[in-house]
């Protein structure tokens, strides 16, 4: 009983000798210095401090003497990543040009030559003078296309037939190795003759026995025909 009026008296003794804001507070939840009345709480003018009891807990905290601490959350700023810068767009193509076809030259497709001019008569050795127009030939081929090339040995109806016809393949040979010579591929080249198979000239043309005016009218007969097959002239693009 001595120390609770001990400290009714000290309260009571406070509130007389210190001005004081007063605020209100439950009776039965007391942990501060209250005024004489018990209600209120003795507080100081100036700063707004209260005095705590020995009753005080942290559950009777008032927010006025006490005032709680919120917590105050940090915004975290949030990190965005960064977009990747774009991919460089690739330089604008241009558009391919076409090859430009290169010319093929076309190959001749039929020539006869006069056996006369090739060769002399009754002979399958080519003259300097037919070798000049093989040479012409052969140049006209380069760069030409073609598939084949028939070489085709005719004779008059001078002599036998088989006579005829072994003269007509040997011109037509000396003709195929001649062609080769000038770099002419010789699987490409068929040699054959026809002896006096096939004249030019008719039944009525140069009668008479065989003589230089029966020779000159049968030259016609006296011929190599050569026949290139495949060419059509075609384009190919450079390589």
């Amino acid at each position: 009983m001595m120390k609770f009026t001990k400290t009714m008296m000290l309260a009571a003794l406070a509130g007389s000798l210190i001005p004081h804001v007063s605020l209100a507070q439950d009776s039965k939840n007391q942990g501060y210095l209250v005024d004489m009345y018990g209600n209120n709480i003795v507080t100081s003018p100036t700063t707004a401090l209260c005095w705590r009891t020995s009753d005080w807990t942290p559950a009777r905290a008032v927010e006025a003497c006490d005032p709680v601490e919120q917590k105050t959350e940090v915004a975290v700023p949030k990190v965005v990543a960064a977009a990747p810068p774009p991919s460089p767009s690739p330089p604008p193509q241009k558009p391919a040009t076409p090859p430009v076809p290169a010319p093929v030259k076309a190959a001749p497709q039929n020539i006869s030559f006069s056996a006369d001019a090739l060769f002399n008569f009754d002979q399958s050795v080519l003259r300097p003078e037919g070798q000049a127009l093989l040479d012409d030939f052969a140049r006209k081929l380069s760069g030409a296309q073609y598939d084949a090339i028939l070489v085709v040995g005719h004779t008059d109806r001078l002599g036998s037939d088989a006579y005829n016809q072994k003269l007509s393949e040997g011109r037509a040979n000396a003709v195929k190795e001649y062609l080769v010579g000038k770099a002419i591929p010789a699987n490409r080249i068929t040699a054959t003759g026809k002896g006096k198979t096939q004249p030019v000239t008719g039944l009525d043309d140069c009668k008479g026995v065989q003589s230089a005016k029966v020779i000159a009218c049968l030259q016609p007969d006296r011929r190599v025909h050569v026949e290139v097959t495949g060419s059509k002239a075609v384009t190919m693009n450079p390589q």
